[in-house]
């Protein structure tokens, strides 16, 4: 009876450890590089420039690249007053960017610019019904706060803010993407759900879209 004790306290004891450091690899935050904040084609050329593409290299994109673009997606350009680089009606500022790589997937902090682990498994696939979003290097899901659009607007009004917020941040994206010669899609066909599920989001937190970048397949 005593060495069933032991053994079960010894399992406890495991699952307790495995499970800390499980959590603790998860909310690991990663610094990014400073943002490049000048430079880039001009905007004109980056206008003409602009498209979508379903064609994408495995090939990663590198840390800078990475830091680059959250910055030119929704980053902060103006610190003094808190301000991003997309409008947000009200200054709601309700749209959080996660960051889906083959390593893992990330939410993006614009406050620290770093990326905060979420979880380490591979979710590609499960965000969005293409086929090259499982290989591509990246992916990105806007998913909307609801709670900080307050609680004086109904559902419909909040989807409707959430979905010019995002469509911002996604231009911004697409353009940087035109000056970086990166390709990119917004995609609207996906498993709101499954995403859902994946990203363990909470009931007030809604998806709204995603969107892939990558180096173009040669």
């Amino acid at each position: 009876m005593k060495k069933l004790s032991f053994i079960s306290l010894l399992l406890f004891l495991l699952f307790v450890t495995f499970s800390f450091c499980t959590l603790a690899q998860e909310d690991k935050i990663m610094k990014l590089p400073e943002p490049r904040m000048s430079g880039g084609i001009p905007l004109l050329d980056a206008l003409k420039l602009r498209e979508s593409s379903r064609s994408y290299s495995s090939a990663g994109l590198s840390e800078q690249q990475l830091s680059d673009l959250l910055w030119a997606g929704f980053g902060i350009s103006r610190p003094e007053r808190g301000l991003r680089t997309a409008p947000s009606a009200r200054n709601f500022q309700d749209i959080d960017i996660y960051v889906v790589m083959a390593d893992g997937w990330y939410l993006y902090d614009h406050k620290g610019h770093a990326l905060v682990r979420k979880g380490t498994n591979d979710i590609r696939e499960q965000t969005g019904m293409q086929d090259f979003v499982k290989t591509a290097p990246l992916n990105l899901v806007f998913v909307s706060d609801f709670t900080k659009m307050g609680d004086r607007l109904d559902d419909d009004t909040k989807s409707f803010y959430a979905s010019n917020h995002a469509g911002y941040i996604s231009q911004n994206i697409y353009l940087f993407c035109a000056s970086e010669g990166l390709a990119t899609v917004v995609r609207g066909a996906i498993n709101r759900d499954k995403i859902r599920e994946a990203l363990k989001l909470q009931d007030h937190q809604h998806v709204i879209f995603a969107q892939t970048v990558g180096l173009p397949e040669k």
